[in-house]
Parts: structure tokens; sequence; C-alpha cells
């Protein structure tokens, strides 16, 4: 079953579309044997951080949102820690749409209604 996940990539501030299409690619390549597909790239832009990282004071951030097995998780997060290009990285897990609905209509909210 595929679930929907977005990660944030940290790239340095001098990246240009190439750069980003590499870090995104990686991403496309590690998803795809389990029929997983990227679903919208949002590009941030450079971005100032609150304190240094790798001797760096700015960054350029782009979003991924994408579909993947869960078992796959683990192998991106892998191959996005040992990619040259990404300074830092996160992906995290978004919430099932179908489980907010039940708690939006099981809340004590729309019960005491």
């Amino acid at each position: 079953m595929l679930r929907e996940y977005e990660g944030m990539l940290i790239l340095p501030a001098e990246a240009d579309e190439a750069l980003v299409s590499t870090a995104v690619d990686r991403i496309a390549k590690t998803i795809a044997p389990t029929g997983g597909k990227v679903d919208t790239i949002d590009r941030w832009g450079r971005r100032r951080f609150a304190y240094e990282i790798a001797r760096q004071h700015e960054g350029y951030y782009v979003v991924v949102r994408f579909q993947a097995e869960p078992s796959v998780q683990a192998e991106l997060d892998h191959t996005l820690k040992l990619a040259d290009e990404v300074i830092r990285h996160k992906v995290l897990l978004l919430p099932d749409k179908a489980l907010e609905k039940t708690k939006a209509t099981t809340s004590p909210a729309s019960a005491e209604a």
C-alpha cells in the first residue's frame, strides 16, 4: 500500500536547476522499483539558517511530496544521507486523508452539535 510522504531537502545555497533535479532524481530512483512516484516539487529557494550547518550560513530548500511503500523510507533516508549535494534532509509520513475524515466526523465537537 502506497503512503504519502513529504521530504525536505537543504541543498547548497548556490544550487541550480541541475542540482535540484539530481536530488529529486535520487528520490525517484529509490521509490520507483516499488511503484512509488513523485507528486510535487516545491522550491522554497535560498534561506538563511538559524545556525551554521557544515560551515554554511544559507541553503536552498526544496520540499518534495511523493508516494511510496513504507519499506522504502529507510533506504531513502540512507540514500539522501550519502548524497553529496544534500546538506540536510527530513522525510515525514503524512497523515492518511481517510483517517483525518474519520477523526473529523467523530470528534467531540461534532458529537455535541
